[in-house]
Parts: structure tokens; C-alpha cells; sequence
């Protein structure tokens, strides 16, 4: 009965269901308890977690009485592709990557990364974005595309996954291989392991810019990153007060360091000011004012610019459609900033 059950589950790579195409290692029940255990074909694949939540659904599904005492879990396979296969790369059509970055979290990074991302669209060029944030992926929310399953493309004897395209941007994010209420108990192994099969198996195509939503802080996604990709600059995203600041230094020198020697484009100050539409000649400066941009002066860093706190941002984010789509004051803030960005690149 439940292997039946589990021929309902395909595979999206294989186009196989789990139990013919030999992904079903075993299955115990008895004694009130179901345990299946799921084995693939390649290290790190990047279906394993959707298909281990789809399994997990399916049985309390049928089994609602059972609840809670169902455990479905991957064993890793031995890495079956040779070495060569594992450096081919699919970012050798991207012109310009930029690493999109912030010292601590609740600085709205990845509201900045998005609104920039369609702001260089707007302005002609072809963007993509990756999401790198492994445990917090919060661009499938800010597209509006939480539901996007990736499908999987073989080239040449070759697997690749395909983003989507949202709003003219090829997204891809670590968010449309898991459930939203699921926490990624990763390593930081495999979190780097699955990071580097997004960047190389990803079908990018020909871009002009590359932006990735790094995670916040200093750690082993941003040196992955910085290993496995030519990045051309990066940018921080801080707010104004004191505090966040700090943590901008630390995020500056990383880049800075001799064995990393990645450019800092700029500083972005976000949530610079809030002006209340009724008000519109007012700016209240909640988080202080100007903190970033006495920093970016002190250490010699260039300042692109102050995003103010604006309702439709928030609210954009919320909807799935950034506020530069719908909002020229915004739009007209990110275009200051990104054009600032495009100058500082060869």
C-alpha cells in the first residue's frame, strides 16, 4: 500500500517515480510507526529535500491517524559524476556578478537586492538573481513566487536546473526546494555543497549582472561564494544607526582581505528616513542619521546612496511585487543607486 502510495511521487530530473526509479531504499511499518528512507543517485541532489517533504506529506495524508510518528529521511550517496563533470559551470555567459551583502540581519538586504535587480532591468539590462541566503530564502516571497517547482533540463548528457523567469529576472533561490515552515538544519557543508550546485547547474544564459543575496554576516556561504565565482564587486547594505554600522566594518574588511580582494563598490544607507505621506516635506530619521554615510567617508569607501522608509517597499514585499514596479519615488532612489554601481564596473 505505501509503496503504491509512493509511485504517485516523480521525480521532476528523472521524470521517474521515487520507488521504479530505485530513489525508495526501504520501507518500514509496524507497530504505529512509518519510517521510509530515500537514497539518490548524486551527492547533494537538488530535489532530495522537495521530494523527502512530498513523501512526508503524502503519508500523514493518508495516515492522519499516524501523525508524528512518520519519519521519512535522505542517506547520501557517494558522488557517482567524475571530477570533470563537477566543474562544469553554466556562468560563463554572466558579464558582471555583484554580491549583494549586509554585517547583521533586519537591514532589508534582500528587499535592496530585489528592487535593485528589477531597477537594472529597467534600465535594459538582463538580470539574474541568485538567492543565497541557505537559511533564510526570502526572494521566492518577494517575487511572488513561493510555488515555483524548478525542472530540471538535460544538455549533452548534463543535469540543469531552470529558474524562473519573474518580471524579466532568471531567479533561483534554495527556497523552491523546501516547504516555507521548514527549518534548514544544514552544515555548513552541505549548505555550501547545495549553494554551489545553484550557482554552477543553474541555466543563466547571457546576462549582463549577476546579483546574489548573500546571507547576513561573515561565513562559509559568503567564502564559498567567493571561491566558486569571479565576483566583479560587492555592495553593503547597512541602516543608519551605530549598531549596524559596526557590523558594516566587518562585512568591508572580508571583502577587503588580501586573500578575498573583492571591491567594494559602495554603501547603501536603507531605511534612511521615514517620510509620512501626509507630511511629504518632513523626513524623520528613526534609526539616527547618517551613520553609514560617515563611515563610507572614514574608510575611504564610495556612498551610493539612502533608501528612505516607504510604505509601498514594505508592502511591494508583501504582494510579491517590488516597489520600483509600481512606485516612482522608490524607483527613482534605486535608480540613483544602481547607476552609481553600474560606473564603478569595467
Amino acid at each position: 500500500m505505501i509503496e503504491g502510495l509512493l509511485r504517485g511521487v516523480i521525480h521532476p530530473e528523472s521524470g521517474e517515480n521515487i520507488v521504479d526509479g530505485g530513489f525508495v531504499d526501504g520501507i518500514t511499518a509496524g507497530e504505529g510507526r512509518i519510517t521510509v528512507s530515500l537514497r539518490f543517485k548524486k551527492t547533494r541532489d537538488p530535489f532530495a529535500v522537495k521530494l523527502k517533504n512530498q513523501v512526508q506529506t503524502l503519508l500523514e495524508e493518508h495516515y492522519p491517524e499516524m501523525k508524528g510518528n512518520i519519519t521519512v529521511f535522505v542517506k547520501e550517496a557517494a558522488p557517482a559524476r567524475p571530477v570533470e563533470e563537477l566543474r562544469r559551470t553554466t556562468t560563463g555567459g554572466i558579464r558582471h556578478i555583484v554580491a549583494v551583502a549586509s554585517g547583521k540581519g533586519g537591514v532589508g538586504k534582500s528587499t535592496v537586492a530585489a528592487n535593485l535587480a528589477l531597477t537594472l532591468r529597467n534600465m535594459g539590462y538582463r538580470v539574474g538573481l541568485l538567492d543565497a541566503d541557505i537559511y533564510g530564502p526570502s526572494q521566492p516571497k518577494m517575487f511572488g513566487c513561493e510555488g515555483y517547482v524548478p525542472e530540471a533540463e538535460r544538455i549533452e548528457g548534463y543535469d540543469y536546473i531552470v529558474p524562473v523567469d519573474v518580471k524579466g529576472i532568471k531567479l533561483i533561490s534554495i527556497g523552491f526546494f523546501i516547504r516555507p515552515t521548514d527549518a534548514l538544519l544544514w552544515r555548513g557543508a552541505m549548505a555550501t555543497n547545495a549553494l554551489k550546485q545553484l550557482i554552477h547547474q543553474t541555466l543563466w544564459g547571457e546576462l549582463d549582472f549577476l546579483l546574489i543575496d548573500l546571507p547576513p554576516g561573515t561565513g562559509d556561504v559568503h567564502l564559498s561564494i567567493i571561491s566558486e565565482l569571479k565576483v566583479d564587486g560587492a555592495v553593503i547594505v547597512s541602516t543608519p544607526q551605530q549598531v549596524a554600522v559596526a557590523d558594516v566594518v566587518r562585512g568591508v574588511e572580508m571583502f577587503r582581505n588580501e586573500k578575498v580582494a573583492i571591491p567594494v563598490l559602495g554603501i547603501i544607507e536603507n531605511m534612511a528616513w521615514f517620510t509620512p505621506a501626509e507630511l511629504p516635506d518632513h523626513r524623520y530619521y528613526i534609526f539616527g542619521h547618517g551613520g553609514a554615510a560617515a563611515y563610507a567617508r572614514s574608510c575611504d569607501v564610495p556612498f551610493l546612496g539612502e533608501i528612505p522608509i516607504i510604505q509601498s517597499i514594505m508592502e511591494g514585499g508583501e504582494s510579491g511585487s517590488p516597489a520600483v514596479e509600481s512606485d516612482s519615488a522608490v524607483s527613482g532612489f534605486y535608480r540613483q543607486t544602481a547607476e552609481k554601481i553600474v560606473d564603478k564596473l569595467p
